[in-house]
């Protein structure tokens, strides 16, 4: 792809490639840490976990009713049988169950050795210690078998799954206290910009306020990592570099955003030039075209746009899974559906665009989708109005009302 907004028209890498680069050059970090459970969620797992125990680890009910052996059974006619005690969750019946005996026993209770059958309290009679069955009782029902979910030895979660909240379940009913996760990915993140200035202070002619750290904050709240915001740099390359350096010796990933562009108060690739590596700059994708990537020593770095709806996108889109990957988690590509447009939209050929837009879905799971507004990459109340992309490949020049496109939802739910 050409770059038609630069005079030397140099050939911009399509967003899959610039993701081939980073997935190349980067490998997860080094290092585990020990955290209880409670603490392990959205955690990425360091090692496999295996099942100490059974799942269940007893034959138990499956409801409340009374266990009895299927040697008694009149298969055609009712019967009775004597009633021999009472088997509770977490209080198993202590006695052993004789011919023409059954025990009262409730849900998750375990099942006499000597019965193999559970019948729903609401289908016999009680009269004391006397039990009444109908005709027709089943046998071998309503019993969880040891075992039934998961056997001793199994895998339970296998590195390197980011652990959600079935897991933990999972894991807590394996008696499992504790787990090894990979260490936090350390993160620095601060603005570029003379222009900028901080919440609570008075805006002067020519200022706005710095929105982007605040996005930057927002998409960087995973369990994770490890962020460490270091505010507003000012447009001084000497400082910016002294930045950019120190903070390469602490950090695994520095993220910035504003100076990658052109201009002549943009020095985030001059820099990385002379103490760094610049892996790519300038991806075909709007918004977000001036976007570097390299490395400082043994830091990463992301040199982000300055319009702030390009820091999201890009963030989104290159960013969060070059993050990922260096977490150790396993690949995976973003939820897109087909969706009839409701708005008409134009774009001029030669990048991938992501437009703001609002997903929809009917009773009868049809999805509609239409522009959440003003598209510009200034233009923040778009993309807080939006519940999605609209993602229009490279040739795209227009989509007629009515058309379909491809969308990239924010989250499952809409």
């Amino acid at each position: 792809m050409i770059d038609s907004c630069s005079p030397a028209a140099n050939a911009l890498l399509s967003l899959e490639q610039a993701l081939e680069r980073i997935r190349s050059a980067i490998n997860s970090v080094p290092g585990s840490e020990k955290v209880t459970l409670k603490n392990a969620l959205g955690r990425i797992l360091a090692q496999s976990v295996y099942a100490p125990v059974n799942l269940p680890p007893d034959r138990n009910a499956a409801m409340d009713g009374y266990a009895f052996s299927s040697a008694d059974i009149n298969r055609e006619h009712p019967f009775t049988l004597g009633l021999a005690g009472t088997s509770w969750a977490g209080k198993p019946f202590q006695g052993q169950l004789q011919a023409g005996q059954c025990v009262r026993i409730f849900t998750g209770a375990v099942v006499p050795e000597q019965a193999d059958s559970v019948i729903m309290q609401e289908q016999v009679q009680a009269d004391e210690h006397i039990i009444r069955f109908p005709a027709n009782t089943p046998a071998g029902q309503n019993i969880r078998a040891a075992g039934e979910d998961v056997n001793r030895g199994d895998l339970l979660c296998a590195h390197p799954k980011k652990l959600t909240a079935g897991d933990i379940g999972l894991l807590a009913s394996a008696g499992i206290h504790d787990i090894a996760v990979k260490r936090h990915l350390k993160i620095a993140f601060f603005s570029t910009g003379d222009e900028l200035t901080p919440l609570g202070q008075a805006l002067e002619p020519g200022k706005i306020y710095d929105s982007n750290r605040y996005s930057l904050s927002g998409l960087l709240a995973d369990p994770n990592y490890d962020t460490v915001d270091l505010g507003v740099i000012p447009d001084n390359k000497q400082v910016l570099e002294n930045q950019l350096v120190t903070a390469s010796k602490t950090y695994d990933v520095i993220i910035t955003t504003g100076g990658a562009s052109v201009g002549e108060a943009d020095y985030v690739k001059d820099i990385l030039d002379s103490c760094g590596q610049v892996n790519f700059w300038k991806v075909a994708i709007k918004p977000g075209k001036p976007l570097a990537f390299g490395k400082i020593g043994s830091c990463w770095f992301f040199g982000l746009p300055g319009n702030p709806v390009a820091v999201i996108t890009t963030f989104q889109q290159i960013v969060a899974p070059a993050l990922r990957q260096l977490c150790g988690a396993p690949a995976c590509k973003p939820l897109r559906l087909i969706a009839t447009c409701t708005t008409a939209l134009k774009k001029a050929p030669g990048r991938q665009e992501f437009l703001c837009g609002i997903l929809t879905q009917t009773g009868s799971g049809e999805f509609y989708v239409a522009s959440s507004g003003k598209q510009g990459s200034h233009m923040l109340s778009s993309i807080s109005r939006a519940n999605c992309y609209i993602v229009l490949a490279p040739e795209c020049t227009s989509i007629r009302t009515g058309g379909t496109v491809t969308v990239e939802p924010f989250t499952l739910f809409i």
